[in-house]
């Protein structure tokens, strides 16, 4: 088989130590999983979770330039522990949820925060404000096998060297397990996966020359420049 045009490079994050990568199939991002957060926004606190996606190619490695993008004068960082899945299924069981998980990263899901606000004023739907180019800088991911499944642990971003978001993963609405479980509900979930689980509150605005850091306890950090 040969293809009429080149075809696309496969998106990837580097694990972390070694010189192998995670290959990326898709990215799914779950809503509003931190009720401070959901309150920030003026959101209703009692719906289930919900999931968008991103495409693999808005990934942007730790240490990179996040380009401000256009048609937008309001991106906000959002801080997120990420997983990454090695196996896949359908209908998993949240007892059985963590087996399907290959490690674990932190990213960032950037927003042009006006075109979502416009977007649910419309009814339309979030793709030009959440899977923009860049949209999704990541960490390098850390395997379970070394670092086990955290399920708690400060959670946090600084803009500048000045603290916005600073929370806790045992403050998740939906758990990992229960994330995990939902998102099969429904899509097949697959090996390449990456799931970004949701930010806590503090989520605001950053401008060209912003230099966003950010960390989570037993995980690692990540470093993001505005350009």
């Amino acid at each position: 088989m040969s293809f009429v045009i080149p075809a696309p490079p496969t998106a990837s994050v580097e694990i972390a130590g070694t010189d192998d990568r995670f290959p990326v199939r898709r990215i799914y991002c779950i809503g509003r999983n931190y009720l401070a957060h959901i309150r920030e926004l003026g959101n209703d606190e009692r719906k289930p979770p919900f999931f968008f996606q991103k495409p693999a190619d808005a990934l942007l490695p730790s240490g990179g330039d996040f380009p401000y993008p256009p048609q937008s004068n309001d991106v906000h960082h959002e801080i997120e522990l990420v997983v990454a899945i090695a196996k896949g299924g359908k209908n998993i069981a949240a007892a059985d949820a963590l087996n399907h998980v290959y490690g674990y990263s932190l990213g960032i899901d950037m927003t042009r925060r006006d075109q979502q606000n416009k977007a649910k004023k419309d009814g339309k739907p979030w793709e030009a404000a959440k899977g923009f180019d860049h949209s999704a800088p990541i960490s390098s991911i850390h395997p379970a096998s070394d670092i086990g499944h955290p399920a708690k642990g400060r959670i946090w971003l600084a803009v500048n060297g000045d603290i916005r978001q600073d929370s806790d993963l045992d403050l998740q609405i939906w758990n990992v397990q229960e994330g995990i479980s939902h998102l099969s509900k429904l899509y097949e979930v697959m090996p390449g996966d990456l799931i970004y689980t949701g930010t806590p509150d503090g989520v605001g605005p950053v401008v060209t020359g912003d230099v966003m850091t950010g960390g989570i306890d037993g995980i690692g950090e990540i470093e993001i420049k505005v350009v």
